[in-house]
């Protein structure tokens, strides 16, 4: 399935693929840990191995170089990797928003556990919005996300994509250069993170600024039709000597999406302009 959602909480609306469990607003971080699926941890242990060279049950050697996370409640294995990993914890992508939410005004959107616990997100809205061309109404986010398979640093930062499953994460956390990542190889400092990621009502004009270019850039159907065949062309799996093709079927989705059918596509903000274009791409991945 392609949103990889095994559990998540959420208030407002109901995500796309139904699933989750709907929370009231302002309830405390222990109750989203809870309704969200993140009250386990991820523990760690040697990565061992038998030799069968060593009688008939074998010798049973580790590997020092290398440990397996495991999840604390049923013991289901997330991933190998290197000693020097730094594992941040469910209960960690939580508590970054604890004073953000008690003290701050923030208020959490959305948190969950993708592939079986190997990915983790929460999202919290700043309470600040932004209007561009048309009074379309864009909600500011603050998103935090990370994995213990090696796929995802974990990172922060502002996105206006209300995140509900692991294609929304993608196009969130694709391309945004003004995002905080933490590599696994150092400890987890969310205040210095949040520091960095300067979570302040500059840091969203900054975000809002962008936006705005984005909505009074105008492009031609030529252009637009130029950028989703470079989005719906994968060249990653192709074949030596077989011609590159784009997903022609995803891509008439997307421009229909672009052209009208999709939310907010004939605001002014959106219709022919790059905003647009990035709403209709959103929307296809989302649904």
């Amino acid at each position: 399935m392609a949103h990889l959602v095994e559990n998540m909480a959420y208030v407002g609306r109901t995500p796309w693929h139904g699933l989750g469990n709907q929370l009231a607003t302002q309830q405390p971080l222990e109750v989203w840990m809870r309704e969200a699926g993140m009250d386990w941890e991820i523990r760690e242990t040697p990565v061992r191995f038998i030799s069968s060279e060593a009688g008939a049950l074998g010798q049973i050697s580790s590997f020092p170089d290398q440990k397996v996370l495991f999840r604390s409640d049923n013991q289901e294995p997330l991933s190998v990797v290197s000693n020097r990993f730094k594992v941040v914890q469910p209960r960690e992508v939580l508590e970054f928003y604890r004073d953000l939410t008690e003290q701050s005004g923030f208020e959490l959107e959305t948190a969950g556990v993708l592939k079986g616990g190997r990915k983790l997100w929460a999202l919290a809205r700043t309470g600040q919005t932004g209007s561009l061309a048309g009074n379309d109404q864009t909600n500011g986010y603050v998103l935090l996300a990370t994995a213990c398979d090696g796929t995802l640093a974990t990172t922060a930062q502002f996105t206006s994509i209300r995140v509900v499953c692991n294609n929304t994460l993608a196009v969130a956390l694709n391309g945004n250069t003004h995002a905080v990542k933490v590599r696994h190889s150092t400890t987890f400092d969310p205040q210095a993170v949040k520091q960095q990621l300067g979570i302040s009502v500059s840091a969203w004009d900054d975000f809002m600024y962008r936006l705005k270019a984005l909505s009074e850039r105008r492009i031609t159907r030529k252009t637009a039709e130029k950028v989703m065949q470079t989005i719906f062309t994968d060249t990653g799996y192709q074949p030596p000597g077989m011609p590159v093709k784009a997903n022609e079927q995803a891509m008439k989705k997307a421009m229909a999406l672009y052209e009208g059918a999709g939310r907010g596509s004939e605001l002014a903000s959106a219709k022919n302009t790059a905003y647009g274009l990035l709403n209709a791409v959103t929307e296809f991945v989302d649904h």
